[in-house]
């Protein structure tokens, strides 16, 4: 199994995981790979850090550093040669306007509205005008409506907002 570092054309940073190399380029390649915070299908493999088994490596460094008499100047945390410890190279830095915290929130908020509102699917214009003139029970409502609806829903003074779901949302909130 491999864990890849993505991106989207958006910038925003996932995994994936493929069962090889081959797999994640043949989906790819397909555009079947998207984005779980914005669906965006142009993803591109960013560069990551080896996943390394160091135990045994640390078992036989520890043995051979008590053989060979180490002195105090020597350190395990970072220092070079056979034995040390490889220092932990973040998969993915942390980006310093916040991005991550961004991607969190954001999340937070669409699981909100998931959680707190009515899927009306198709028919959101029409069920937003019979919320609206007193038709129906007022709540709050989600589904799909073209730009053309949202224009129309405004002119007849429906407030509305756009909010992209990513299919990976759509399903069963875990």
């Amino acid at each position: 199994m491999k864990v890849l570092d993505l991106r989207c054309a958006n910038g925003h940073g996932f995994e994936g995981w493929f069962g090889s190399e081959d797999d994640f380029l043949s989906q790819n390649g397909r555009s079947l790979i998207e984005c779980p915070l914005c669906a965006d299908r142009v993803i591109t493999r960013l560069p990551s850090a080896p996943r390394l088994n160091l135990s045994n490596a640390k078992a036989s460094g520890a043995a051979a550093g008590a053989n060979s008499g180490s002195g105090p100047g020597s350190s395990a945390s970072g220092a070079e040669g056979p034995g040390s410890a490889v220092p932990a190279v973040p998969a993915q830095p942390q980006a310093a306007d916040g991005q991550a915290e961004l991607q969190a929130l954001w999340i937070r908020a669409v699981r909100q509205a998931l959680a707190n509102t009515e899927d009306v699917g198709e028919r959101f214009a029409e069920e937003a005008r019979r919320i609206h003139y007193g038709e129906s029970d007022v709540r709050g409502i989600r589904g799909v409506a073209s730009a053309e609806e949202r224009e129309a829903l405004h002119d007849e003074g429906i407030e509305v907002m756009s909010l992209p779901m990513p299919a990976a949302l759509k399903g069963p909130i875990q």
